[in-house]
């Protein structure tokens, strides 16, 4: 068996995330009956990590094996032709044998898109908000999660992980216009929501709602139910997953 790397894009919209659901559509499941089909065998793929319902990807990874050689290019252009417009394969590798495009990625980043005026042509990529958010305090908040460990904080209730240390290299605010910014944020792994409570805790700095030491002993405290709302999906982004 030879084992091949896809990246992929995706508009996470009509999906119920990543992860193969049993009543629901999912990207996994479009992606294997594509693979299934093209290849006219039953093909698992394995994804780089889960992606929550309504969350998008600009590049996702993922590994596969088949007993042939295959022409990379060739099965990515037959790939994009079956596949739905909402789904693009950017590339596929031969890779070896041993790389997991789970337990092999050394970094994920993530952006997450506001806007703080109306406009058309961001609303189902980016969020909302008119509230009169602080970003330099904002960012003094998320430069305390690159000394942070455990992120037991911003881990969805009940989620069935083994542990909450995660390595956060990167996490910032940048703006890209006068009404619009986006959280960078880059580490080893994430937990289930993680972004999106992590988002809406450094929303409620930026209002004021809660101080620098607020977040400090929220994160120290450990509990989902002291942290700030988890922030709407459609506006969270897997910007990419490194090897």
């Amino acid at each position: 068996m030879k084992r091949y790397m896809i990246f992929l894009a995706y508009d996470g919209t009509a999906y119920h995330g990543w992860q193969i659901q049993p009543h629901s559509t999912s990207v996994q499941e479009e992606l294997q009956k594509a693979l299934s089909t093209l290849l006219r065998t039953d093909i698992e793929v394995v994804g780089a990590g889960r992606t929550d319902t309504g969350v998008h990807a600009r590049r996702m990874a993922a590994h596969f094996d088949f007993a042939e050689e295959l022409d990379t290019k060739q099965t990515a252009y037959k790939l994009n032709r079956i596949l739905p417009k909402d789904i693009s394969i950017l590339s596929i590798e031969g890779v070896a044998d041993d790389l997991h495009a789970r337990f092999s990625a050394t970094e994920r980043t993530y952006h997450y898109y506001i806007h703080t005026r109306k406009n058309p042509f961001l609303c189902h990529y980016s969020l909302e908000t008119h509230y009169d958010l602080d970003f330099n305090k904002m960012n003094e908040a998320a430069a305390i999660l690159l000394n942070t460990s455990d992120f037991g904080a911003f881990c969805k209730s009940h989620s069935d992980v083994k542990t909450t240390l995660c390595n956060v290299t990167e996490a910032r605010w940048i703006q890209v216009a006068d009404d619009q910014w986006y959280f960078r944020i880059t580490a080893n792994r994430f937990l289930r929501n993680m972004v999106r409570a992590v988002v809406g805790t450094l929303v409620d700095v930026g209002r004021a709602k809660i101080t620098l030491d607020d977040f400090r002993k929220i994160i120290e405290g450990k509990k989902r139910s002291d942290a700030g709302e988890s922030m709407p999906a459609h506006a969270l982004f897997l910007e990419n997953v490194k090897y």
